[in-house]
């Protein structure tokens, strides 16, 4: 995959026919999965107990949000597995130059995104500052949505969004919170 313009994100057009490649790989916050093609990185599956975990869930997310997608499994993005398997052993990225592919996005949502991405590693925000910064205070509940339908978690860092006063707040991934905990801890140590 080629390298883009930093924090690139690019849209999903639904009727257009695509062609992905799948990738899992272990790494130390269990078994993760990439799908995407030359244009960006569409689907990540993190912290999998085994690697027909992470390929079973892509492959159900990659049928659900993109019917009649073509694919074939590969290390089509080596140099992003290679970053996401360092990240796991703690060492710092901000996956910032990383384009990503989603469907279309609100104004809202954007700003969510875009504002979720320039969170630096190490730190976090609260659904509702991070809702201040994308122009809606008050939002926050509308920030959790967009973050609960992050497909691509790490490349845009959901895990840096918390509840108020600290507490954790919800994470999707298989291990759930304790992973959220653990890639935190992990990114304040770096």
């Amino acid at each position: 995959m080629q390298t883009l313009a930093r924090e690139e994100i690019r849209e999903i057009q639904p009727a257009r026919s695509y062609r992905f490649s799948v990738a899992v790989f272990s790494t130390d916050f269990g078994w993760f999965g990439l799908w995407g093609n030359a244009d960006g990185l569409a689907g990540l599956a993190i912290g999998h107990a085994s690697r027909e975990s992470a390929r079973r869930s892509l492959l159900e997310r990659l049928a659900a949000e993109m019917p009649g997608a073509e694919w074939a499994e590969s290390d089509w993005n080596p140099d992003l597995r290679r970053r996401l398997q360092d990240y796991t052993l703690g060492s710092p990225d901000d996956f910032r130059d990383v384009c990503v592919l989603l469907p279309k996005l609100t104004a809202f949502q954007r700003a969510v995104i875009d504002a979720t991405r320039q969170i630096p590693c190490g730190e976090t925000r609260s659904y509702a500052e991070l809702a201040a910064e994308a122009g809606r205070p008050g939002a926050a509940r509308a920030v959790g949505n967009v973050m609960a339908s992050n497909r691509v978690p790490i490349v845009i860092p959901c895990h840096r969004v918390v509840a108020s006063g600290g507490k954790w707040g919800g994470f999707s991934a298989p291990q759930g919170v304790d992973l959220k905990r653990r890639m935190l801890d992990v990114e304040a140590a770096g």
